[in-house]
């Protein structure tokens, strides 16, 4: 199973903003920075996280992106459903496949994607922000006092 970039920079944008110190907000062009994506692609995906309302997203002056919720709220397989259009491992009917009637794969690899969901509805987001200190200087933020 592979992620798309959607929601791998969906990932990335959470973390990246809940390493923010606190009462400062995350723009999108930092983030277009960091991960050197494009800014329609990030406003796709905060827009998205806003709705979700994993980020709020706060316009106008001093205005950027924050967490919409405590990390330890955020869910890491429930943000894996809400920004994954498609977790069927394959299509058996695209083009149709003659041994579909008699063929068991399908439910062994729905089986192995339901494991994987299951191992990430174990993570939140504050799970992965247990070696701050060491992300904040990855991403060159400035450390809170």
């Amino acid at each position: 199973m592979q992620l798309t970039r959607y929601t791998d920079y969906a990932l990335r944008t959470l973390i990246q903003t809940a390493l923010m110190p606190d009462g400062e907000r995350l723009s999108v062009t930092t983030i277009t920075a960091t991960y050197n994506i494009s800014r329609s692609h990030v406003m796709k995906i905060v827009q998205r996280l806003g709705q979700l309302s994993y980020l709020r997203n706060v316009r106008g002056k001093g205005g950027g992106i924050e967490l919409g919720m405590p990390p330890d709220m955020i869910n890491i397989g429930q943000v894996v459903r809400d920004m994954e259009a498609n977790l069927q491992v394959i299509d058996c009917n695209s083009p149709g496949c003659k041994l579909q009637p008699a063929c068991r794969l399908r439910g062994i690899l729905a089986e192995a994607m339901g494991a994987f969901i299951g191992v990430l509805d174990r993570y939140t987001l504050a799970d992965l922000l247990d070696n701050r200190h060491e992300l904040i200087r990855l991403l060159a933020l400035d450390e809170p006092a």
